[in-house]
């Protein structure tokens, strides 16, 4: 790309440079620290020129947007032709709670639903469950039958609005539900957009809500990537996630890696299921995080897409254009969120927003400034809405595509972060994919050592948190924070034992004696949780029956 005349000019220039002004100033005043590095270690060179991307070729690694590689994005205008998408996480206490939130978001200017569920329905327990005392409607909204979920979404067109869902061991069972709620509502469900998450590999990594063995898992994944490419087939099946795997204490690059190598044992699972990759993977997308050091992880982003577009076409065979796109969701980063002055994490999100933006991201979430103490209150979501809307229209950096794209550092890091993901996927490759590693414990022991690195050098200063180990203030207790109604749990014991007594008894027996039989062999499932959903049997009720078949994973331990 370069004349090589001209980069030795380059090079000749520097060197005066540092040898003249650079040391003169360096004499006077040395520069903060030895070593700069970004948040994946990294080294940071004090200034890019192009001799730091000399062997660059524009059309191999940028190409232009809506074309392969797709580092510049995924389609040609991106913000110039449609904003991103905005989402706020929501979902607490009970669907009539959380229904009033939603209903509050969409007037405020929301683009689009996420919800989130309990830790008891994440995990597959009905409310009035033992294991479930205390947990109900603490950390997302429960969920135990269809009529928890028409109430979530009374009111709410779903033919006119997409809906992100953050579950995934019991996905299917969430799935059946929307569809069902849908068609009430006279809905098709060739008609519903949204998402998923459905991805158990990193559950096993590092969120833990898992409930079925890992082979049962994959079954039931590829169960709904095949059902949908035929029934719902405007829903992204999967969002393969890189944000829990981030917030467990991987780096920028590890996320990449451990991500993408997930998200080629999904592609493989359904190809040896007998499903063509051109039919399932348009469908996919992904679900990253976004962190303070903004631009690693702008560069973070343009490198997931070039690689994942190239292991698609190179790896998997993929033809369509679709098959190739890593589209993607992200989140701010909860754990960055501090406790201790609250405020300044209204200024870490618009950080780790404006990287998403600049990144290229399909649809955002905004955490909100008090989400280290309590879930959010409405007049924080609101300024976290506020933050994606005033970058949108009020910062100019949605105006061109791929506003960095091009400057030395950015080119120069999105090579050394795709280069040091791909060494992370060509060893777990070789360990015989995600789920081995996963099994070896490799990936976890990774995460883990990042997160020790990370934490003992916040503790000994040597990586600055603001008004945590530095710039600290004496603080009154907080004010006015949400806080769930400890009744809720018996809410809705009470409203499970009305579904029950309501229902046809007989029915649900059948429809679950079915779908029993049908997990003991090799059928689809999801049409019989549809018809379990449908005859308003449980959450529980339909885990439990999968339980049985399946058995239930134990996490081995990692030391």
């Amino acid at each position: 790309m370069f004349n090589k005349e001209k980069i030795k000019q380059v090079k000749e220039e520097k060197k005066k440079w540092e040898e003249g002004s650079l040391k003169k100033v360096l004499d006077r005043f040395p520069e903060r620290k030895e070593n700069f590095v970004t948040g994946s270690g990294v080294d940071v060179e004090r200034v890019y020129t192009p001799e730091d991307i000399e062997n660059f070729n524009y059309m191999e690694k940028l190409g232009y947007p809506g074309d392969y590689p797709y580092t510049r994005g995924v389609q040609p205008t991106m913000y110039r032709g449609r904003l991103w998408t905005m989402r706020q996480y929501a979902g607490f206490a009970t669907a009539e709670e959380t229904n009033k939130r939603y209903k509050y978001l969409l007037e405020q200017g929301q683009t689009g639903l996420s919800v989130a569920f309990d830790l008891p329905t994440q995990i597959g327990y009905d409310s009035d469950h033992s294991m479930a005392q205390g947990e109900v409607g603490k950390v997302g909204v429960a969920i135990d039958s269809l009529k928890d979920m028409e109430i979530l979404f009374d009111g709410i067109p779903l033919d006119k609005i997409s809906t992100s869902m953050t579950i995934n061991a019991p996905a299917a069972i969430l799935l059946a539900m929307y569809i069902a709620v849908a068609e009430k509502q006279g809905v098709s469900s060739d008609k519903l957009r949204g998402t998923i998450q459905n991805d158990i590999l990193k559950e096993y990594i590092a969120r833990g809500t898992y409930i079925f063995p890992p082979e049962p898992s994959m079954r039931l994944i590829t169960n709904i990537f095949e059902f949908c490419s035929k029934n719902v087939p405007r829903w992204n099946t999967i969002s393969i996630s890189g944000y829990h795997i981030r917030e467990a204490g991987a780096t920028a690059i590890q996320e990449v890696a451990f991500t993408l190598a997930d998200g080629m044992a999904y592609v493989k699972a359904a190809i040896d299921a007998g499903l063509d990759v051109d039919d399932f993977a348009p469908r996919l997308s992904f679900f990253f995080n976004a962190h303070n050091d903004l631009l690693e992880e702008v560069a973070k982003f343009r490198a997931a897409r070039r690689l994942w577009a190239r292991i698609m076409k190179e790896e998997f065979g993929a033809k369509k254009e679709k098959s190739l796109m890593l589209r993607f969701h992200t989140q701010t980063a909860g754990s960055t969120l501090t406790a201790q002055q609250p405020d300044n994490n209204i200024v870490r999100v618009t950080i780790q927003a404006l990287a998403a933006v600049l990144g290229g991201t399909q649809s955002l979430h905004t955490n909100s400034r008090d989400e280290a103490l309590a879930l959010p209150t409405e007049d924080s979501v609101r300024i976290a809405l506020r933050t994606q809307q005033i970058i949108a229209h009020e910062s100019g950096v949605a105006e061109t595509v791929d506003p960095l794209g091009g400057s030395y550092y950015i080119e120069s890091l999105t090579d050394e972060i795709e280069k040091k993901a791909l060494e992370y996927i060509e060893k777990i490759e070789k360990m015989g994919g995600a789920p081995r590693a996963i099994e070896s414990g490799y990936m976890q022991q990774e995460i883990q050592e990042s997160a020790y690195r990370y934490q003992k050098e916040v503790e000994e200063n040597k990586r600055i948190v603001v008004g945590v180990n530095k710039y600290k203030i004496e603080e009154k207790p907080p004010q006015n924070l949400l806080k769930v109604d400890p009744e809720v749990g018996r809410l809705q014991e009470r409203k499970i034992k009305e579904v029950k007594e309501n229902r046809d008894g007989e029915r649900v027996r059948t429809v679950l004696d079915t779908l029993n039989k049908a997990a003991q062999g090799n059928e689809n499932l999801m049409p019989y949780i549809i018809d379990a959903v449908k005859a308003y049997a449980t959450l529980g009720e339909i885990c439990d029956v999968l339980r049985n078949v399946f058995g239930e994973f134990k996490e081995s331990i990692i030391l």
